[in-house]
């Protein structure tokens, strides 16, 4: 029987089989396509049709998300290990919302799954014959890919944040995720142009800690090719 259970594990595990690789890319496929559907359904100029259309977006990759979710613990080894880990929480929180409505929306939370991603650099193979720098970043690039994943992560919630905290207050300048993602940039990096800033005692708050995270997001990734580089020259001698 060629499907059965070990083959349907090591397509949701290995990530070094064709099958795993091919299932991995098509799950971080859904995952974007859904963090923009949730962007795009915050415009408020949407007409009746469009929202629609997003709706059924949402109800099809919920569908798979549900379906996949299920299967990793009917494979699970330890089935309760699995729904108490870090990432299986997250994939029940991506879809419980779904089938539970509350005041919360929780489809941001899915953006954390895309840590999974990082499993698939084993499968990256470097020259080892390369130039001091490129050592430096194969040294590092776990670390580096990790740092910018945290960092697009930390973008996205950022500008959800501000919009939810901010958009009744100002509606103009936080009309849509889309509108708010302008402000996370500046806030991150510790730029804050100052053209768009927040009013709310909430969005004061949220800020703070914004500014406060952007200043590791920024420092680490430096610290990584530093250090990564120090090493490099120590090899080379």
């Amino acid at each position: 029987m060629l499907i059965n259970r070990d083959n349907i594990k090591r397509m949701l595990e290995n990530p070094d089989h064709i099958s795993g690789k091919c299932f991995v890319v098509f799950i971080q496929f859904l995952i974007i396509v859904s963090l923009i559907t949730f962007s795009i359904d915050t415009l408020p100029e949407l007409s009746s049709e469009d929202r629609k259309l997003l709706n059924i977006i949402e109800g099809i990759t919920v569908f798979i998300f549900t379906i996949e979710y299920i299967t990793r613990i009917v494979v699970a080894d330890h089935k309760l290990r699995f729904i108490f880990s870090f990432f299986g929480l997250v994939d029940l929180l991506a879809i419980l919302p779904y089938y539970i409505v509350t005041g919360l929306d929780l489809r941001t939370v899915r953006i954390f799954r895309l840590l999974r991603l990082v499993r698939i650099l084993k499968l990256l193979k470097y020259n080892k014959a390369i130039k001091r720098f490129q050592r430096a970043i194969s040294i590092a690039k776990e670390e580096l890919i990790l740092s910018a994943a945290v960092a697009l992560i930390m973008l996205y919630l950022s500008s959800v944040g501000i919009y939810y905290f901010e958009n009744e207050a100002q509606p103009e300048q936080f009309k849509s995720v889309f509108h708010s993602l302008w402000w996370a940039i500046t806030t991150l990096t510790t730029v804050g142009y100052g053209d768009m800033y927040p009013v709310t005692a909430g969005g004061k708050f949220f800020t703070f800690f914004v500014l406060i995270i952007g200043l590791g997001v920024v420092a680490v990734p430096t610290g990584l090719v530093a250090s990564a580089l120090t090493q490099a020259r120590k090899e080379e001698k």
